[in-house]
């Protein structure tokens, strides 16, 4: 059975709905260590079984940032400054969500493990996104 786990946003223009059948504690939380990450804070989760609904209110209000290789889209609100999720990929595209950005982050306890891609070439990145991160759908407007 599908677990919903909703978020968002501070102000409210990002919408998150994560669709899973793990359980929190099954699911393992990742401490990306890039310099973006690590200055955020932030711990992700994907269920590649699973799926990522991003909803967001005024598309100009979303910031799209790019950095290093640029094979991802990290999601940002513009209003409120708040680091949602990263995406990849055009036509099967791919994501992770920030479990700082769920309504149920505590639920995420789990001691977070941390990882390092910065040796990974574009083609092993865009391959480990395929396999280990979600199936991820844009709503606009």
């Amino acid at each position: 059975m599908m677990t919903m786990h909703t978020g968002g946003c501070h102000c409210g223009n990002v919408r998150l709905a994560f669709s899973t059948e793990l359980d929190p504690s099954q699911i393992e939380v990742r401490a990306c260590q890039c310099s973006f990450c690590v200055r955020h804070g932030s711990r992700a989760v994907a269920d590649p079984n699973g799926r990522l609904i991003i909803s967001v209110k005024d598309e100009a209000q979303l910031r799209r940032y790019q950095f290093g290789l640029r094979t991802a889209d990290y999601l940002i609100c513009r209003e409120c400054g708040v680091y949602v999720a990263a995406s990849a990929g055009d036509d099967d595209a791919r994501a992770i969500v920030i479990i700082n950005a769920l309504d149920d982050r505590e639920r995420f306890n789990q001691e977070p493990v941390r990882v390092d891609f910065d040796a990974e070439s574009r083609a092993q990145r865009q391959a480990r996104r395929r396999a280990r991160w979600m199936p991820v759908e844009m709503n606009f407007g």
